[in-house]
């Protein structure tokens, strides 16, 4: 064998250990994610609670904003209190219209907000991970 070859063995050989190595970290990192990420898939109810607060936040910034001022403004204080008297019924509907989908490192969770007739229709996907939630689409139906 010449001494070239001997140089270039030598070198994949350590090269190869020092890939094996890094391979191993790499994995118990992955299993280490994955255990985590598990661990912290949140459950519906922690999604309900995320649902029906962050639908009473909007109500009271954004819907309640939108009545007209013909009425003043004390209608307007009105309806924020309306809306946290009503949060046992928008707990009701949250739960009765939400399904979750468990991939056992991630959820997501499919609200279909439909209150009646006279009101438009909603579709919330939101994802689940980490005990955090991310609404990545909303819709009007």
């Amino acid at each position: 064998m010449s001494k070239d070859v001997v140089i270039v063995n030598r070198w994949f050989s350590s090269n190869m250990k020092f890939l094996q190595v890094v391979a191993a970290m790499a994995g118990v990192a992955l299993v280490g994610l994955g255990v985590s990420m598990a661990l912290t898939n949140p459950s519906k109810d922690t999604y309900e609670e995320y649902a029906v607060e962050t639908l009473s936040t909007y109500l009271k910034d954004e819907a309640c904003m939108q009545v007209p001022s013909v009425f003043g403004n004390a209608l307007r204080s009105q309806c924020k209190s309306l809306v946290d008297t009503a949060r046992p019924q928008i707990e009701e509907i949250i739960t009765q219209s939400t399904q979750q989908y468990n991939f056992i490192f991630f959820s997501v969770y499919r609200t279909n907000l439909e209150i009646g007739s006279f009101l438009p229709a909603y579709q919330f996907d939101t994802l689940g991970v980490f005990q955090n939630f991310y609404i990545y689409r909303a819709e009007e139906k």
